[in-house]
């Protein structure tokens, strides 16, 4: 189930990140451990993590350039692979998501399409803020993604 989109206006946001390219196969490992060190960085620095995110520097093939991490209320010092960085400001299309991380694939196709409907385009990376904590326990049903659309 998706929430209508919408097209707002964001402030850049502090983050601290990891970065790599990755492999489609190997995206759940990489978010598992990136939240790990992220986290790890960020209690060291005495910063606390807000907002956990997944943004997209490159489009999706075999493999993907990704940062992966949380909002901040500060910029943060780069230690063991965490960097600081920003998720974009500007005109933005956003849309909810609601269910498994597996149909998130669709909610993105529907986000792109609605973009081209308003007469607008993409332009730059797109991001996932994930609203719910995924856990074990919980209902994948239930999974509330927020996704973003930096616009041209």
């Amino acid at each position: 189930m998706e929430h209508s989109p919408e097209i707002v206006s964001l402030d850049p946001q502090p983050t601290a990140v990891v970065r790599d390219t990755v492999r489609m196969d190997q995206m759940t490992d990489f978010y598992d451990s990136a939240f790990g060190s992220v986290v790890h960085a960020l209690t060291a620095q005495g910063a606390p993590p807000r907002d956990a995110f997944g943004l997209y520097l490159s489009e999706p093939t075999e493999t993907v350039d990704l940062e992966v991490g949380f909002v901040t209320d500060r910029e943060v010092d780069a230690v063991e692979g965490v960097v600081p960085s920003t998720l974009p400001g500007g005109e933005v299309a956003r849309m909810t998501h609601l269910g498994s991380y597996d149909s998130l694939g669709q909610s993105w196709g529907q986000l792109v399409a609605w973009v081209g409907e308003q007469g607008r385009r993409p332009a730059g990376p797109m991001w996932e803020v994930y609203v719910t904590e995924p856990s074990p326990d919980a209902d994948p049903a239930t999974m509330r993604t927020d996704l973003f659309c930096l616009l041209a």
